[in-house]
C-alpha cells in the first residue's frame, strides 16, 4: 500500500503523543483509572512508557511486529479505564465530554486494533 509509511508514523506519532501526556498530564489519565485497579500513577506511567515505545517501536523494521502485538495488549489493556470514563461520565482533563463521545470512543479502540494488527505480519523477502 502506496500510503502505509505514512499510516505507521502517523499512529507512531499518535501513540507517542499520547504516551508523553501520560507524564504530563499524570493526574487526569489517574483519573480514569478504575477504583478497583491498584496504584493508578504506575499504571499510567506504564501505560505512557508502553505507547511511547510501541509508537517508536513500529518504525524500525525489528522491532514492528512486538511493538505492534505490544500496542494491540495496550488497547485492551486500557478499554477499562474508557468503559469507566463512558459508565461514570468522567471529565477528560477537567473537561466535560459529552456521554455520546464517551461512547463513541469505545469502538475507536477496535479501530486502533486493526490499525496496528496491519504491522504484525511478517515482511516477505519478495
Amino acid at each position: 500500500v502506496r500510503f502505509e509509511p505514512t499510516l505507521r508514523w502517523l499512529l507512531g506519532l499518535a501513540m507517542v503523543s499520547v504516551g508523553v501526556l501520560h507524564f504530563t498530564r499524570a493526574d487526569d489519565f489517574a483519573a480514569i483509572v478504575p477504583a478497583i485497579l491498584p496504584a493508578p500513577g504506575a499504571l499510567v506511567a506504564i501505560s505512557g512508557a508502553a505507547e511511547i515505545l510501541g509508537g517508536l517501536g513500529l518504525q524500525l523494521e525489528p522491532t514492528r511486529r512486538a511493538a505492534a502485538w505490544g500496542l494491540i495488549a495496550l488497547y485492551v489493556a486500557v478499554f477499562p479505564a474508557n468503559v469507566n470514563m463512558a459508565v461514570n461520565h468522567l471529565p477528560l482533563g477537567g473537561a466535560e465530554v459529552s456521554p455520546v463521545l464517551l461512547w463513541l470512543r469505545l469502538p475507536l479502540q477496535l479501530v486502533f486494533i486493526a490499525w496496528a494488527w496491519r504491522y504484525t505480519r511478517r515482511v516477505s523477502a519478495a
